[in-house]
């Protein structure tokens, strides 16, 4: 069976691949297999990969919400798009879940010019520098342009010192952040010139999509129970993770939710988090 992928690429279907999706979901093994099968029925040669993610995504919110919610995970990230200034701060948010210090969108002096960083993350007395390359498409790939450039930005603002957070500190180290993947060449010159990568599934044991399943880490964007617009303006409040909804109410009420409406956000919040 042929399928089309976003890019317009034609492969074969791999129902290996959507059955591990649909089981990294949380969802039980004998569930998934009626959802495979359900799905089996409505394929044709030249179905778009974009419907069978639609297909499985709806018969998942039936089964339940926290389930589709963590199928949706990587839509999720693309929608902290456009301009992925809440990228960002997500990204910032993966770092202080492991004990650093972040700031956000500050500018920096370097050697010979200055330079706007998008986030500054300290631990231990070292301090590094994450310039994030945000993608609205899956397909896109930064390559090997991204760490060439950002290489030289970080080589002129290491040179100097700066005060980040309490005193003068150097940037000792530097990592490319992006939410699609970066090319085969990328990764060897970032390898070869000291630069870190991060990535949806590299580097493979430490990604963005294991730093979120580890730390419970659900961009508020992957629920179900919230429309476009709701998470929008959560966003505009500062929040970005499920988690910072499951004890907080009075931002659901200032978006304007009813009671009943709150109720089945949490709930479904919950659920994400094993909070249940």
């Amino acid at each position: 069976m042929k399928v089309v992928k976003n890019s317009g690429h034609i492969v074969e279907f791999n129902q290996d691949k959507l059955r591990h999706s649909l089981l990294r979901s949380g969802a039980q093994p004998h569930k998934v297999e009626f959802i495979l099968k359900e799905i089996n029925k409505n394929l044709y040669d030249g179905i778009s990969t974009k419907q069978i993610y639609k297909m499985a995504f709806s018969l998942l919110k039936k089964e339940a919400n926290v389930h589709a919610a963590k199928y949706n995970l990587r839509r999720a990230i693309e929608m902290l798009g456009p301009a992925g200034f809440f990228f960002e701060k997500f990204i910032a948010r993966l770092y202080i879940s492991e004990g650093f210090t972040t700031t956000t969108n500050i500018t920096l002096q370097g050697k010979c010019v200055t330079h706007e960083i998008d986030v500054v993350i300290k631990k231990d007395d070292k301090v590094g520098i994450i310039e994030c390359k945000f993608h609205g498409s899956r397909e896109v790939r930064s390559d090997v342009k991204v760490p060439m450039y950002i290489l030289s930005r970080f080589n002129d603002v290491k040179n100097n010192t700066h005060t980040i957070f309490n005193k003068d500190e150097a940037i000792d180290n530097c990592t490319i952040a992006t939410n699609t993947r970066f090319t085969g060449d990328a990764v060897a010159f970032a390898s070869c010139s000291g630069l870190s990568l991060l990535s949806w599934d590299y580097p493979e044991a430490n990604n963005i999509k294991t730093k979120i399943d580890n730390n419970c880490l659900y961009p508020i964007t992957c629920l179900t129970s919230l429309t476009a617009a709701e998470k929008e303006k959560l966003l505009i409040l500062d929040i970005l993770l499920v988690k910072e909804l499951v004890n907080d109410t009075e931002c659901l009420e200032k978006i304007g939710l009813s009671a009943n409406r709150m109720r089945n956000v949490i709930k479904e919040a919950s659920g994400i988090c094993n909070y249940m």
